[in-house]
């Protein structure tokens, strides 16, 4: 395989960001609630060794789908969504997050007896400390979606559609999003940039007309059955085959402090070296960011070289925040045109 060259026209990546404002995003996928419980560390309890956590403050955010929409919201795209929910408290939560940020949410179906995914998040320190998380504690749907549901949900993708510009797939295998569900949406609309970002899935959406997909290097060695490391032919293997497999025109791999790998349609492998420090400070939903920057940037016919620079950035800006975050349009241009004001002087 060969590498290819990484260069990219900066002005030109700025042109394409300008342009996100312009377009139409269905996020069909698995909303999920973040949940941070904030507390000081007051003493060890005398029932177990454990530590005490005196309450704080409590914040939750949009985690999983809802935050690849959030962050498609920031940088300034028109977002419908396509979702399930609970009639529960994280269920009202996200609703009325996005409600109050002018987002139709029409296409959010409630659910009775649906369990809103929700990943609750205990962080402690003492006072002016940097908060530490010392427990995770999920909560999860225990059943599939009924039938009902489910045809209710093609019914809303086929009409949400019809306005788009892109379709963007956030599968964190909790029931909404499907390999079948997404064949029938793309082979009724052509043309359609549709991304993919799979947690566990990645291989069964093959032949169900994605465009790119934006795995991270873990879901890529899961898929594959392999370590990865440093070994950068055993990468270039697994996005071959993958790319060829699903019958993508690209494929994206973040990998963290290595930055990021594009295989394009012929066979090539672009690496990319990672974008601002690599010293993260929080990566927390940072691939929701990157497919809401790449997705945009191919809408926008930006070629995907250049929209793996966008997302890139995007990325390295968004890993130098705490808890789940976004970036801004306005963030994105500032920082390119910068690095094109210096390559220009």
């Amino acid at each position: 395989m060969s590498a290819g060259s990484s260069s990219v026209d900066l002005v030109a990546l700025a042109d394409h960001v300008e342009q996100f404002a312009s377009k139409t995003v269905v996020v069909l996928g698995d909303f999920v609630a973040d949940e941070f419980q904030f507390g000081e560390i007051s003493r060890v309890s005398r029932e177990a060794p454990v530590l005490i956590l005196r309450h704080r403050e409590t914040q939750l955010v949009p985690g999983g789908g809802a935050n690849a929409a959030n962050n498609f919201a920031a940088l300034g795209a028109k977002v419908l969504p396509v979702t399930v929910v609970g009639h529960d408290a994280a269920g009202d939560a996200l609703v009325a997050y996005f409600r109050e940020r002018k987002m139709d949410v029409s296409g959010v179906v409630r659910v009775k007896g649906f369990t809103t995914p929700t990943k609750t998040r205990f962080l402690a320190g003492w006072a002016h400390t940097v908060a530490q998380q010392v427990l995770r504690v999920d909560r999860e749907p225990q059943a599939a979606l009924p039938d009902g549901v489910r045809q209710k949900i093609a019914r809303i993708l086929r009409a949400k559609l019809r306005r788009a510009d892109v379709l963007a797939v956030s599968d964190y295998g909790f029931g909404v999003a499907s390999p079948e569900l997404v064949r029938d949406a793309t082979g009724r609309k052509k043309a359609l940039v549709t991304t993919l970002d799979s947690r566990y899935g990645l291989s069964g959406y093959a032949k169900a007309g994605i465009t790119s997909a934006t795995p991270n290097e873990a879901e890529l060695e899961a898929l594959h059955h392999t370590s990865i490391g440093r070994d950068v032919a055993e990468l270039e293997r697994c996005g071959r085959e993958t790319l060829t497999a699903m019958k993508l025109e690209s494929l994206l791999v973040t990998r963290g402090r290595d930055g990021m790998t594009l295989f394009e349609t012929p066979a090539r492998a672009i690496h990319i070296p990672i974008h601002g420090s690599n010293q993260a400070v929080d990566v927390t939903g940072a691939g929701d960011t990157v497919l809401a920057a790449y997705s945009l940037a191919l809408g926008t016919g930006a070629s995907a070289l250049e929209a793996a620079h966008i997302a890139n950035i995007a990325g390295g800006l968004v890993v130098m925040k705490r808890g789940t975050a976004t970036v801004s349009r306005a963030e994105l241009l500032a920082v390119i045109r910068a690095e094109a004001s210096g390559a220009g002087a």
